[in-house]
């Protein structure tokens, strides 16, 4: 039986918390990968802006089948090739441009696109984007933004990021339209470096246990 893969609002509705994830070396990658499985977080996106991402990227695919890997920072058509071509299950951009809207259409593949304002809304759902990134979030502002953009757009789900700490995160939970945030804290880059994998466990139980927070 054919099972389709899972679109990006599948995906935010598994992740209160998405985290993301500076590798600066490919073989911490898949110990973190564990961690975060540990304590529970399973959906992730990995940086593409270090020469080691993409390595990581195939090689927690390889070696920790639970997790869902996604790639940040797509600019262009090109990283869109590299990030499928490392194995990839989803992609996240800090904007949207035809070039890479064109990309990930033709590739069938998940995408979380950057937008702000109603018109980057309009674009995004004009390709047929609805699970978009509000970015930058600055903290608590983008509660005030989502808030204006869901009554206009009652199909669109957001996945704030930005400066999002965890005393933010039960207000972005709050609403309808926000299935869940992204952020560095729970990989913070000292603890990546260090290898310290039980801290980052530690903050992904408490990331995953924002699940609570979403209305029911």
């Amino acid at each position: 039986m054919h099972v389709s893969p899972p679109t990006m609002t599948d995906l935010l509705a598994r992740a209160p918390v998405m985290p993301i994830i500076w590798i600066h070396d490919a073989q911490r990658a898949v110990p973190v990968a564990r961690a975060l499985v540990e304590g529970g977080v399973t959906v992730f996106e990995v940086l593409l802006r270090t020469p080691a991402a993409l390595a990581a990227i195939t090689a927690i695919r390889r070696q920790v089948p639970e997790a869902t890997v996604g790639a940040g920072t797509l600019l262009r058509a090109a990283d869109v090739q590299s990030a499928v071509d490392a194995g990839a299950q989803f992609g996240v951009s800090p904007g949207l441009v035809p070039e890479l809207a064109q990309a990930v259409v033709d590739k069938q593949w998940p995408l979380l696109p950057g937008v702000w304002t109603a018109s980057e809304v309009m674009q995004a759902m004009a390709w047929s984007f609805e699970a978009l990134k509000l970015f930058p979030a600055n903290g608590l502002e983008g509660v005030k933004q989502i808030e204006h953009l869901q009554g206009v757009f009652p199909r669109a789900r957001f996945c704030p990021t930005g400066g999002i700490k965890p005393e933010h995160i039960e207000s972005y939970l709050a609403l309808r339209a926000c299935p869940g945030v992204g952020g560095s804290w729970v990989t913070p880059q000292a603890l990546v470096a260090a290898g310290d994998y039980a801290a980052i466990t530690a903050l992904a139980r408490r990331a995953a246990a924002f699940a609570t927070s979403r209305p029911q």
